[in-house]
């Protein structure tokens, strides 16, 4: 059984959330606010997060820069009534690996955390590491190093990078990468693809606007060399 970790102040949506993971078979462990929250988290170890942005005392995206920091690495959906691109953008740079709108639907609610959670479980790529560059992966713990430094990256980035370094030297489209690591249909979109890409350039390659390992294939998708 799968242990979901509800962070949400809003009560009656709290138990309702709790009520429709438990109905999906999930254990589920609340909080309702942003302290008690990591400290649930600490000691629960949950399989996957549901994460408010607006929290008292810490707020969602404390919340997830305190678990990364902390190094628990289990995947964050955040819960945002904001409709700014920016913060969604935030909330994925600090580890967050989805989001989902208020209001939203249940079912693409859970959608997303079962998505979530087979993501995390994947089998590991072909190898237990790989080396690009200055960089250094870590399939079994799921890290990457650059230089000396250890990159945050969400679970759904190293998913990506993992997907594309199985393939090297081959071109990934953007459909196989919604359908293979996404898992879903009905919500991300190519766009999404793109703008991880994006991220991904931004923390691995030594310029990102000229990328010399994940490279965009015109009218296909992308294909990483080493």
């Amino acid at each position: 059984m799968k242990r979901i970790l509800v962070i949400e102040d809003d009560r009656e949506l709290l138990i309702g959330l709790r009520d429709n993971l438990e109905i999906e078979g999930y254990e589920v462990v609340t909080a309702a606010d942003g302290d008690i929250g990591v400290t649930r988290a600490v000691d629960a170890a949950p399989d996957a997060v549901i994460l408010d942005v607006m929290l008292p005392t810490l707020d969602g995206f404390e919340v997830c820069r305190e678990l990364k920091h902390r190094g628990l690495h289990m995947p964050i959906l955040m819960l945002t009534a904001r409709n700014q691109e920016s913060d969604k953008i935030r909330g994925l740079e600090l580890g967050a690996d989805d989001y989902v709108t208020k209001p939203f639907s249940i079912n693409e609610l859970l959608a997303r955390v079962k998505a979530m959670l087979r993501r995390a479980h994947e089998p590991a790529a072909r190898a237990d590491g790989y080396a690009f560059d200055d960089v250094v992966v870590n399939f079994r713990r799921q890290s990457v190093v650059k230089g000396r430094k250890l990159l945050a990256l969400s679970t759904l980035e190293f998913d990506v990078l993992r997907y594309l370094i199985a393939r090297a030297g081959k071109v990934v489209t953007r459909d196989q990468l919604l359908s293979d690591v996404w898992g879903y249909h009905a919500f991300p979109t190519t766009r999404s693809v793109d703008n991880l890409v994006v991220r991904l350039r931004q923390k691995l390659e030594r310029n990102p606007h000229h990328p010399q390992h994940i490279l965009t294939v015109h009218g296909s998708g992308y294909k990483f060399v080493d």
